[in-house]
């Protein structure tokens, strides 16, 4: 049967959350925000071992107590410049134990309000098939493409137009082939589409959320204790 793996990139600095330390430290709850995402992986059995990449000078992680998570935790201090390269890196480590057969779930560091429900219709829809696929939501929102001087040049139709999220599931040697032909990917379905690869989109709610700017960490707390 096949196992289940998780990698966490967590190398970013967050930019544009414009904060004093990366985003993945901001407080959240009384817990930094990656807790509660690295949490939610570590609460589903299925998954064997969750490896989160950090950049190889980050001088936070060691400022936290992580031991609540357990030891299927583990840290790897080879974050790269993009998060292809995270991915990457974390994907050799994985190669240790790792088979071509096996899964592999990369989720975002800063998507902390991942549910049980949602992981588990992604394990369970996704287990048999042939490709793998990724948590996404149809966009509902009339999307605006911007002209110059920031004004609208045109709309956008949004009719079969879905927003990824993750946890992204792949099957170890896809996704290895497929981060073996760039960094470039924003995102790892991306990179498995470039090789001629159709992901599954595996419907999900808005509240997975991103947190990417600063108000969206209060919208994170809100919906993390609503949970409880």
């Amino acid at each position: 049967m096949p196992r289940y793996f998780a990698i966490v990139p967590a190398a970013g600095s967050g930019s544009r959350f414009a904060a004093e330390r990366p985003k993945q430290y901001s407080n959240l709850n009384g817990r930094p925000l990656i807790f509660h995402a690295l949490a939610a992986l570590l609460a589903c059995r299925a998954i064997e071992r969750v490896w989160v990449v950090l950049a190889a000078d980050d001088p936070y992680w060691p400022q936290y107590d992580w031991s609540e998570l357990g030891p299927r935790l583990e840290t790897l201090h080879c974050g790269g410049a993009t998060r292809a390269i995270s991915v990457s890196n974390g994907l050799r480590a994985a190669s240790m134990v790792a088979a071509d057969d096996d899964w592999v779930l990369v989720h975002d560091g800063a998507r902390p309000c991942l549910s049980q429900a949602l992981l588990a219709a992604l394990i369970n829809e996704l287990q048999d098939d042939a490709v793998g696929g990724i948590l996404a939501v149809p966009v509902a929102d009339t999307l605006k493409r911007a002209g110059d001087g920031q004004r609208i040049a045109a709309t956008e139709p949004r009719d079969g137009l879905w927003q990824a999220q993750t946890p992204q599931m792949f099957r170890y040697g896809v996704l290895a082939q497929a981060l073996e032909h760039g960094h470039a990917f924003t995102d790892e379905a991306s990179a498995v589409e470039a090789l001629g690869l159709a992901p599954k989109l595996v419907r999900s709610e808005t509240s997975n959320l991103k947190v990417t700017y600063a108000a969206d960490l209060m919208m994170a707390g809100l919906i993390l204790r609503g949970a409880k």
